[in-house]
């Protein structure tokens, strides 16, 4: 029997017909052979070749509809906190995580100070990495009616300011 490299078992396979046939004796490693469709082969674990690394996805999509308070109690007591989008990879996962929400934008934990006018992450973080959507963010937010926070539109991925009493899905991190 095959386990993966973390030691868990394997229940999915995609061996070439054939496969495995430990062709050459001491066959204890698996590749993709992109000559028949990635199908998987069997082969010697000295093999020099190219390889993907797994990295779980940090993040989870809470499709529960939560103000922007509720949300982040709601990820400091389950999880770790609401999502810091720091950079272009963690923006890009974001992306894909949102893809199945039920509100048509997400809260991140993107916060507006209204006293000192000015966005941060939740972490404590500053906003070096921006994504927002034209009119969101870069100018003096009216806080009419109240504080403000972020959220990533479902369709676009841009960022936006909203009034935290909103409800909406959610990010949160989980490391």
């Amino acid at each position: 029997s095959w386990i993966w490299s973390d030691g868990s078992n394997s229940s999915y396979s995609n061996w070439k017909p054939g496969q495995p046939d430990n062709g050459v004796g001491g066959d204890n490693c698996v590749h993709l052979w992109n000559e028949h469709d990635y199908k998987w082969t069997d082969a010697g674990c000295d093999c020099r070749i190219p390889f993907v690394c797994y990295k779980e996805i940090p993040l989870v999509l809470i499709k529960e509809k939560k103000t922007w308070k509720e949300a982040l109690r709601y990820c400091r007591e389950n999880h770790e906190d609401l999502v810091s989008v720091e950079t272009k990879q963690l923006q890009d996962w974001v992306e894909f995580v949102i893809k199945p929400a039920s509100t048509d934008n997400v809260w991140v934990g993107l916060r507006h100070t209204c006293t000192l006018s000015f966005w941060f992450w939740v972490r404590g973080e500053s906003v070096c990495y921006q994504n927002w959507a034209p009119g969101n963010g870069t100018g003096v937010e009216d806080c009419s009616n109240g504080e403000r926070s972020g959220a990533v539109q479902s369709g676009s991925g841009k960022w936006i300011s909203l009034p935290q009493t909103q409800t909406l899905n959610f990010i949160c991190s989980t490391v």
